[in-house]
């Protein structure tokens, strides 16, 4: 079988392959995260400091293989599966099979054996950064006093990174001019000691004699009315989510103080979803398409408003983590019309085909409406006009601070 891993177990897979994680050939399972976690080691004895962990979610059996690939379908390596847990956590060791693509700064992804053969065996201070390095006095006087080369490791995961290779590039400006320079994707644990051992570790795998943690950069927001937001109208067909959100669209843009993108279900899959039918697997894909579109919108500090069904619990929050990644807000609008009211305006026919047998999978009659219980607002449009559900999507906006 073939999978894409998370952006984070890609990282991992990357630095794994290129030997930053040596000894490790592969991925951990169960029996290794409960050794390191009670003695700071593999199962076999091996020290290590943390987890490098893959999740699947289909089964797999001891011995299968698996080719993982990058976003673009590129094959990367191949898993030769060892165990699998209940919960999808799979262990087994990768082999590689080709070469990551890399974006900016691609010419600073070096691998550990590379940047040893650079520094020829002269000693190393490895600073590791994912922020401004303000105060370079203490790197220069350490370095002096091992006689050791500088170099600098900016740990380039995730949107940020190139953010943090060029404050690198900028602190090795005031450097020696021997100071290396070297990104690399490892990307952080929640628990800031085992991230500290973790960079260590690889600072070692990369030739540190020693090695210098940098600040952690402090990430403050902007304010909500500068940040980019996504809100997202979930309900029933018929509910009037879509009427509702067209209208919001219309308020907003006759304020003015935000950029609009309106993508409703239905526009959506005459261009964007064109060809994916009415089943569970394409519904989940056509939200999430929507949800990608979306979150990059809300990227670049723009409001996109969703007005699809999204029956489902779990898509939905993947459509909130997508959005919430990219330092974006998320605003999951319930437009809780009864069915019966639904059906009872059932302009387009749709409820009585559904009825009758003639649409399958159809949301509240054939398939499930699963109501959300995150929802940030609730509406229910039986006995309000269009005109009071906009102003109450509206005060909430602006109750927030997204509109000025």
């Amino acid at each position: 079988m073939e999978w894409t891993p998370e952006p984070h177990e890609l990282a991992d897979l990357e630095l794994l392959l290129s030997g930053a994680f040596e000894p490790l050939g592969g991925f951990l399972g169960h029996d290794d995260l409960h050794a390191v976690h009670e003695r700071g080691t593999l199962a076999d004895g091996t020290p290590w400091p943390a987890p490098v962990t893959l999740r699947l979610p289909v089964e797999v059996h001891p011995g299968d293989e698996v080719t993982l690939l990058d976003p673009e379908g590129l094959p990367l390596a191949v898993l030769t599966v060892t165990a699998q847990e209940a919960d999808g956590l799979t262990s087994g060791p990768v082999k590689g099979l080709g070469t990551p693509e890399h974006g900016p700064f691609a010419r600073l992804r070096r691998t550990p054996a590379q940047v040893k053969e650079e520094l020829g065996g002269r000693p190393a201070l490895v600073v590791t950064l994912r922020g401004p390095l303000d105060d370079l006095s203490e790197i220069v006087a350490t370095a002096k006093e091992l006689d050791a080369v500088i170099m600098l490791l900016a740990l380039s995961y995730g949107e940020g990174g190139p953010a943090v290779v060029r404050t690198a590039l900028r602190a090795k400006e005031r450097l020696p001019e021997d100071t290396l320079v070297v990104s690399v994707p490892l990307a952080p644990r929640e628990e800031p000691e085992i991230d500290l051992e973790l960079r260590e570790h690889v600072a070692t795998a990369y030739g540190a004699t020693e090695h210098l943690a940098g600040p952690e950069p402090v990430s403050i927001p902007g304010p909500p009315h500068r940040r980019g937001l996504v809100v997202f109208f979930t309900g029933l067909s018929g509910s009037g989510k879509s009427t509702i959100a067209r209208g919001l669209r219309d308020a907003l843009l006759e304020l003015g103080s935000r950029t609009v993108t309106y993508l409703d279900g239905d526009v959506v899959r005459h261009l964007l979803s064109k060809g994916l039918t009415f089943s569970k697997a394409d519904r989940d894909l056509n939200i999430r398409r929507i949800g990608f579109v979306a979150a990059e919108v809300a990227r670049h500090g723009g409001l996109a408003i969703c007005a699809p069904i999204a029956p489902y619990a779990a898509t939905r929050a993947e459509v909130r983590e997508m959005v919430e990644a990219v330092g974006a807000d998320f605003l999951l609008v319930h437009v809780a019309t009864p069915l019966e009211e639904c059906e009872r305006r059932d302009r387009k026919g749709l409820y009585a085909k559904a009825r009758a047998g003639l649409i399958p999978e159809f949301t509240g009659i054939s398939d499930p409406y699963e109501e959300p219980d995150d929802a940030d607002l609730v509406i229910d449009t039986t006995h309000i006009t269009i005109d009071a559900a906009v102003s109450q999507v509206l005060g909430t906006l602006r109750s927030g601070g997204w509109v000025r």
